[in-house]
């Protein structure tokens, strides 16, 4: 073998090395600039489903932030806040066949937790620091959402032949708890509105929002899940309809979010948790301290035994304010309190600038598997 050949064969080889140390790098390269997949949930076009009605009283000023459940016969039933001309936030109800068109709607509210507050729930709590409650309309004092006091933003769930619903029980800045009624779904389909009498489950100490039951017991217990942030915080029950004074949930509010992330500002829960393969499906709602002004609903998955560990969580959020309805009375929100699985399809209920009824949709097939794909948390 001469020279010459020996230097074109150890250039030859150099150079293949070269190229594909050149290859490496680039295909290093573009994998750290691959950005992950969006993913958004679809709007329905007619929205929004659920609208104030003018000269009504009651939801003249806002009707939105719905809980969701369906019967037994398969009929979807919302409960929305509703705020009237007074300024008090009361529940109404729709009924639907087909999760999107509501051509049933209670003429009148079905659930009412008025201000001045209950005192005979307080006395039977056993609390002696009673509130007074808001004494008139000042929104620049109470307002919370639009109104000064009522039952806001229900959750509810279907357990036991029985609906269960939590809301925001407001009574001016300082009382703002978690309460708690149910009713049968007998009497549910029958416009019966025979609900239990309410209960607090949180203490008059704390100011509470966004909690939400599990639509079934986990080892034997009703649990409520109560912050999302920096840990998801879970309580456990045998029967949260006996929790007494001295058993009141307690609960940090969250607090702080991934700092790299579109969640560095978290808010709170959004609705109950959704059964999937992949494990408990949680909506929840944060911000973005770079877009301070909207607020925004991402996604995550809770292991099955022990929902206080995240398995899966949405790298964007899957539904941003970008609707005109859904900056038309609080500019920038969209708050997502009800969500259904209807023929393979997740629904999502949610108010639409603290003011209408919204809904939005995806498969939920392709959620999962974009979780799945992008979501891992380790």
């Amino acid at each position: 073998m001469t020279l010459n050949l020996l230097i074109l064969i150890t250039l030859s080889v150099g150079l293949v090395v070269c190229v594909v140390y050149f290859i490496k790098h680039l295909v290093n390269l573009y994998k750290k600039r691959v950005v992950p997949d969006r993913f958004a949930l679809i709007r329905y076009e007619n929205n929004p489903i659920i609208q104030p009605k003018p000269y009504s009283g009651w939801e003249t000023v806002g009707t939105f932030n719905p809980a969701a459940i369906k019967d037994d016969e398969g009929f979807v039933h919302l409960f929305y806040r509703a705020i009237g001309d007074d300024g008090i936030s009361r529940i109404g109800h729709a009924k639907s066949m087909d999760g999107v068109n509501f051509p049933t709607k209670t003429p009148y509210p079905v659930y009412v937790f008025c201000t001045p507050p209950s005192y005979d729930i307080l006395k039977e709590s056993g609390e002696r620091d009673v509130v007074s409650g808001p004494k008139y309309y000042d929104t620049d004092i109470y307002s919370s959402g639009g109104s000064w006091g009522g039952c806001e933003d229900p959750r509810a769930i279907v357990m036991d032949g029985r609906v269960y619903m939590t809301y925001t029980a407001f009574e001016g800045w300082q009382s703002v708890r978690i309460a708690l009624t149910s009713i049968s779904m007998e009497d549910l389909k029958a416009g019966k509105w025979n609900w239990k009498k309410p209960k607090f489950i949180s203490s008059i100490t704390e100011v509470n929002k966004n909690w939400v039951l599990f639509p079934e017991k986990i080892n034997g217990k009703m649990a409520i899940l109560h912050s999302v942030s920096p840990k998801v915080q879970i309580s456990y029950v045998d029967d949260i309809n006996y929790i007494k004074s001295d058993e009141f949930i307690k609960s940090k509010a969250p607090s702080g979010g991934r700092e790299d992330k579109w969640d560095n500002w978290m808010r709170g829960a959004g609705s109950p948790p959704v059964k999937t393969k992949l494990g408990w499906l949680l909506l929840y709602h944060a911000m973005d301290k770079k877009d301070p002004n909207k607020y925004k609903v991402g996604c995550m998955i809770l292991d099955l035994k022990d929902p206080s560990v995240i398995l899966y969580r949405s790298i964007y959020p899957i539904l941003e304010p970008d609707a005109h309805y859904e900056n038309d009375g609080k500019p920038g929100v969209v708050y997502a309190s009800g969500a259904l699985v209807l023929d393979d399809d997740l629904y999502v209920y949610y108010g639409g600038g603290d003011k209408t009824v919204c809904v939005a949709k995806t498969p939920l097939k392709p959620l999962l598997a974009w979780l799945k794909k992008y979501g891992k948390t380790n």
